[in-house]
């Protein structure tokens, strides 16, 4: 008799246990998955976490133009153009569109690729290829990790050295920065009147010592100048204080890598208009990848010290000044003589042959 005719057909071992196969196959691929994620969260860089990132590829892309060549510093053309928009569009900073490739949209496309396309932060290279402009043109949403008892606040992450300034939950400025390198320093600063450090009306110069520590943490903006102004940390334009004397604030080097002695450095085309998009008692953010802010409280920036090696040079030219006094013995007159050669071992003998 034909066994798939057979009514009291017995099914076989393996199709016993198929459905349990089938869901232990499942179940190990659900836990490979979570291994590989935990895996890759352990090997990024500084422990990063990365802002929630929404990418919506059901939708038609935003532009629809091909991208015909690689484009890079010093390019100009229609297609950079159309770059520097969608980049305006995301709320990074190109500056102007005008089709130009230069600095200010290298900057921006540095924040880009590491906030967006998740590249270390020393290794943005400022290219837009063509995968790079496809995921430019998808609608991507970029929601702030906090929801802040302020309507506009600011998030600082320091793994990526990026920062985004949030109003109503929406970003309104994407920018590359730099903070603070982690080191010591002893350097001679010039210190402006009012800034801390400096409470005399005069400009000052000392010698400091002290540690380049961003710290990380739940702050608020309490303080602001216009124009450059030379601090303890040195010389920033368009200052904005949130801790103490660390500030956000504009500057002529943003390299990739941290570099400041603790303040967060943003390109001065950005900060000649950031401080209008903040104001006193805005809430900012600072996350380091490593716990979260508000584990860290409020911190105080590392305390500077006098730099122990540091002398000030007028107190070394005033010493030759006194090797002036040959110049009395030229005065005439017996009671100047005797004074001026009263230090020398002769003296007794020549006051005895005065007249």
């Amino acid at each position: 008799m034909n066994r798939q005719n057979n009514s009291y057909y017995q099914p076989s071992t393996f199709d016993r246990w198929r459905p349990a196969l089938i869901a232990l196959a499942i179940l190990a691929t659900v836990v490979a998955i979570g291994v590989q994620q935990s895996e890759a969260n352990k090997n990024k860089s500084d422990g990063a976490t990365e802002p929630a990132l929404v990418t919506d590829t059901s939708l038609v892309p935003i532009a629809t133009v091909p991208l015909s060549r690689t484009l890079e510093s010093g390019m100009q053309g229609d297609d950079v153009l159309r770059m520097q928009q969608r980049l305006k569009d995301l709320r990074f900073d190109p500056g102007p569109v005008d089709g130009v490739f230069g600095q200010n949209t290298v900057q921006a496309m540095w924040a880009f690729e590491k906030l967006v396309l998740g590249v270390p932060r020393e290794q943005a290279t400022g290219v837009v290829n063509q995968s790079t402009w496809t995921i430019m043109q998808q609608n991507l949403v970029i929601k702030p990790r906090r929801i802040a008892d302020t309507a506009t606040h600011v998030e600082v992450y320091l793994p990526e050295q990026v920062l985004i300034v949030f109003t109503d939950q929406k970003p309104v400025l994407i920018t590359h920065i730099s903070s603070g390198t982690g080191e010591m320093w002893c350097e001679e600063v010039k210190i402006d009147p009012g800034e801390e450090g400096n409470n005399s009306d005069e400009q000052i110069t000392k010698g400091i010592c002290g540690e380049a520590i961003t710290p990380p943490g739940v702050f608020y903006f309490y303080n602001r100048r216009v124009g450059m102004r030379e601090t303890k940390l040195g010389s920033l334009y368009n200052p904005v204080y949130f801790n103490y004397n660390i500030a956000i604030h504009g500057a002529i080097r943003v390299p990739l890598k941290p570099e400041s002695h603790g303040c967060v450095r943003i390109p001065m085309s950005v900060a000649r208009y950031f401080p209008a998009l903040v104001k006193y008692g805005d809430r900012i953010y600072v996350f380091d990848g490593f716990k979260e802010p508000e584990t860290y409280g409020s911190p105080v920036p590392p305390y500077d010290k006098p730099d122990p090696n540091y002398t000030t040079l007028p107190s070394v030219t005033t010493v030759p000044s006194v090797t002036t006094l040959p110049t009395a013995t030229t005065i005439a007159g017996a009671p100047t003589t005797t004074a001026a050669k009263a230090p020398s071992s002769g003296s007794t003998s020549t006051s005895s042959s005065t007249p």
